[in-house]
């Protein structure tokens, strides 16, 4: 009797592959040969509930697992340069989307790098060129900044209140201090307490802490500590974001890809799920895999950049805006030498009326786009919305992807109305975004020169 040997059962895919706050991903971007002026890519587009984002690519110190396009420090003078050419870039910007009809601002948020890095003077700058160079009215729409606890400080705090911060984002990651010098953050827990106290003396309404789990040496006893330490200060969210070890960073110039392994994976897998079920038993709701929300904490507007008009503007070297059809910004590196360079020709640029580097958004990307935005969301995506903006369901358009979620059990069942991960797949998201990019996007990306 001939025996025939059972088939190989397939291993589940890695759960943490690719973070996808953005889709396309920058890296998949190109440098725009022909330039198109801004006025050309913003015709005809809605304006009425547009997104702004201002960059800051400035921190004082990067941190060993940071990617983000940022420097650290900054020669003399380099903020104020800075701020010089986002002031050029805002007035041509906002003469390219004219007047007829008038720009309206649905939401607003300073990132980086560190906005905070900029002294309280240059804060309120930026303000004023959102406000009178953009139209942003700041105090009338949510309005998030991210900081850092060294440069949370008072002086700055108040500047960012009085301007209509509804949101302050503090980038803790542990409160365990061997913890954050095992992630090159080196702080002090007694410095980032108080930090926390001046945030809640600022009274800004929302209060963000950003957590990391897989950091080398934790333990599901230093992780619950540091959850605990977050959850004293009853902020209105907390992010848990699973660590990242990227090329070209402090982490990555000593890593070796054979030891990142599955033990590191379900390492990370349990850390998620005990900060998940931690934070759902002390009053939180989970919102996308990352972000959980206080029951009884208002609304911010749109969840992890879950931006479905589209419309958003970008100020600043790193960052992104986006039309219906192109996604666009200034060259992206993670070295430090390149990123200086990309910052010194920025604080020169004269002419800021076309767009420089960026990708093509077509139908099936923005089906995409669309679909990831929604489904990575703990809500999910509602089948009506996407019929009446594409005139197909998902289950038309990726019938092989969502087949596939639903063999590893990675699907809720929602009905037919919604499309909705189960609880492992919100904990796999990171390998269920991955898993609906594009081949072209996918070639791109593999293409990039890491620099």
């Amino acid at each position: 009797m001939t025996v025939t040997a059972a088939p190989p059962v397939a291993r589940p895919p890695r759960p943490y592959q690719h973070y996808v706050y953005a889709y396309p991903h920058k890296t998949a971007y190109r440098e725009l040969t022909h330039r198109p002026r801004l006025a050309d890519v913003w015709a005809g587009e809605s304006r009425q509930a547009l997104s702004f984002y201002a960059h800051i690519p400035f921190c004082e110190v990067r941190c060993g697992f940071c990617n983000l396009f940022t420097r650290v420090g900054a020669p003399e003078g380099l903020t104020g340069r800075y701020l010089d050419a986002l002031d050029r870039q805002a007035t041509a910007v906002r003469e390219a989307l004219g007047d007829d009809p008038p720009a309206r601002f649905a939401n607003a948020a300073f990132g980086g790098g560190t906005p905070t890095f900029l002294e309280a003077a240059e804060l309120a700058r930026l303000c004023d060129i959102a406000e009178r160079r953009m139209g942003v009215d700041l105090r009338a729409i949510p309005l998030s900044v991210e900081a850092s606890p060294a440069t949370a400080t008072a002086d700055r705090l108040a500047v960012l209140a009085e301007r209509g911060a509804t949101r302050l984002s503090l980038g803790v990651q542990s409160f365990v201090e061997a913890e954050a010098r095992s992630a090159v953050r080196p702080q002090r827990r007694a410095d980032v307490e108080a930090a926390l106290a001046r945030v809640r003396e600022a009274r800004i309404p929302v209060l963000n802490i950003d957590l990391i789990y897989g950091i080398d040496g934790q333990t599901a006893a230093s992780w619950r500590s540091s959850l605990d330490a977050a959850l004293a200060w009853r902020p209105e969210e907390i992010y848990l974001y699973p660590l990242y070890v990227r090329p070209l960073t402090g982490l990555g110039r000593h890593a070796d890809p054979a030891v990142a392994d599955r033990a590191w994976d379900e390492a990370r897998l349990s850390r998620y799920r005990e900060g998940r079920d931690h934070l759902l038993a002390n009053g939180y709701t989970q919102a996308s895999m990352r972000m959980f929300r206080r029951a009884d904490a208002p609304e911010q507007g749109p969840d992890d950049y879950a931006c479905q008009t589209d419309g958003m503007i970008g100020l600043g070297c790193g960052a992104r805006s986006y039309t219906s059809s192109l996604h666009y910004s200034f060259d992206y590196a993670v070295g430090m030498r390149e990123i200086r360079g990309i910052i010194d020709a920025y604080t020169a640029m004269e002419d800021f009326g076309g767009a420089v580097h960026g990708r093509a958004v077509d139908r099936d990307e923005a089906r995409r786009r669309h679909l990831l935005q929604s489904l990575l969301q703990a809500r999910g995506l509602a089948v009506a919305d996407y019929r009446l903006r594409f005139g197909s369901a998902p289950h038309e358009d990726f019938p092989a992807e969502l087949a596939t979620l639903a063999d590893r059990g990675w699907l809720a069942d929602a009905g037919p109305e919604w499309l909705r991960l189960s609880p492992e797949g919100l904990a796999h998201s990171d390998a269920v975004g991955p898993g609906f990019f594009s081949p072209a996007v996918r070639a791109a990306m593999a293409a990039y020169d890491p620099r």
